[in-house]
């Protein structure tokens, strides 16, 4: 198995591609600050799941890169809230995003609480 195959790299990843492409449409005073933020923490997400992955051999690693990648998820349910909050997305286009973060957060704290279904410590 590799780090693409993990469930939870998958649905950060679809969730990332779809904030990218919701946050196309933000206004151009919001390109340095909200839009690269969300942009930001939701393709982190995804980077920290794949070091991770790659540092199961070395359990406090592993577990470091996945909290890591759980708070850049948890940031990103933050920027949604203020992209609705600023009228830049809808909340029928919010609920669905919101949806999968929490959900990816839950795979994550699965990974995180059962490290070795992941083959972390194995050599």
């Amino acid at each position: 198995m590799d780090f693409e195959d993990l469930l939870a790299y998958k649905k950060a990843f679809e969730n990332a591609m779809e904030i990218f492409k919701l946050s196309k449409s933000f206004p151009n005073e919001e390109k340095y600050s909200l839009t690269d933020q969300i942009r930001r923490s939701s393709r982190s997400v995804n980077a920290n799941i794949a070091e991770a992955y790659r540092k199961r051999r070395y359990p406090k690693h592993f577990i470091s890169k996945l909290t890591d990648a759980d708070g850049e998820n948890s940031e990103t349910l933050v920027w949604l809230k203020y992209a609705l909050a600023c009228q830049y997305i809808t909340e029928s286009q919010q609920e669905p995003l919101l949806a999968k973060s929490k959900e990816v957060g839950k795979l994550i704290n699965y990974m995180i609480n059962n490290p070795e279904k992941f083959g972390v410590g194995k050599e």
